[in-house]
């Protein structure tokens, strides 16, 4: 029986083995080869293999960090909360009001149509959209509402969060409508035959019930926003800056060491908000 055991364990580990030699040779090796850079010098021409601890004592002393540090969260809490209120909805409108599977699988599918193009593609559609002659505000001015152009519209805090709202908000309603499609549907009947008012169920009943789901999403909307560049260039114009943005400038004047500690203090710091997060549910239950 032990030997029996033993075999299978042994089957389980080679089992195991492709995906750590991948996650090994694709994720932990390349992250101790940024830890090793952080620590290097650099000058002008090249970098400079050594043990110094400049980068980091510049990082954790810059203002400029500090703020594009408050900046970055700040993108990622309002992101968090604009795809949480509409995610939720949208996955209790599909969960609860449509009752036909077909309808569901439809309306879901219809979700995804915007990810069927790149991201630059969707985010340089709202140029013309939110431009200071564009369509918004020819449409306020047509209509009397206003008399000048609304500056803000476009390359400002409010098109950043914008675009990263048009973007994650279907990684927020998949695992929100995941989580609600496990729930029986008597557990609600039976709060209404108790007399709880739609309030009182959407808080005793649905939230509770989904957030592992709302978690996940949390999880994906979060570390997408922490490590994006793309959005905040377009959209902010090249006056708005996150930390993505200062590790993007440092490699594109070839300071690499300086790139590689923003880039480990940046993945610390996602994963610290991770930890908080996984705290919050079991997602190997959820998986």
């Amino acid at each position: 029986m032990t030997t029996l055991i033993n075999k299978k364990n042994v089957a389980s580990y080679w089992q195991s083995f492709p995906l750590t030699l991948v996650l090994c040779l694709f994720l932990v090796f390349p992250i101790i080869v940024i830890g090793i850079v952080s620590f290097w010098d650099y000058n002008e021409y090249s970098i400079i293999p050594a043990f110094i601890l400049d980068n980091y004592e510049f990082l954790l002393t810059s203002s400029v960090t500090w703020q594009a540090y408050l900046k970055t969260f700040e993108y990622a809490f309002l992101t968090l909360l604009l795809t949480l209120g509409i995610g939720f909805t949208v996955a209790y409108f599909l969960a609860f009001h449509i009752r036909s599977s077909a309808m569901q699988t439809i309306l879901f599918l219809l979700c995804t149509v915007p990810f069927l193009t790149s991201n630059i593609i969707r985010m340089i559609s709202w140029i013309p959209l939110l431009g200071r002659n564009g369509l918004v505000n020819s449409g306020l001015q047509s209509v009397g509402l206003i008399d000048q152009p609304l500056e803000f519209l476009l390359y400002s805090d409010f098109a950043i969060i914008l675009a990263y709202v048009h973007l994650y908000t279907l990684f927020m309603v998949t695992p929100i409508f995941n989580s609600m499609m496990r729930i029986d549907h008597s557990l609600v009947e039976a709060a209404i035959d108790a007399g709880a008012s739609p309030f009182q169920i959407l808080k005793d009943v649905i939230i509770p019930l989904s957030k592992s789901g709302i978690i996940i999403g949390s999880i994906f909307v979060f570390t997408l926003v922490m490590g994006d560049f793309v959005t905040v260039k377009i959209m902010g114009g090249g006056i708005r800056a996150n930390v993505a943005i200062l590790i993007y400038n440092e490699i594109s004047l070839l300071q690499y060491p300086a790139a590689a500690a923003g880039a480990m203090i940046l993945l610390i710091t996602v994963i610290m908000m991770l930890v908080i997060l996984f705290r919050l549910v079991d997602i190997r239950k959820e998986l």
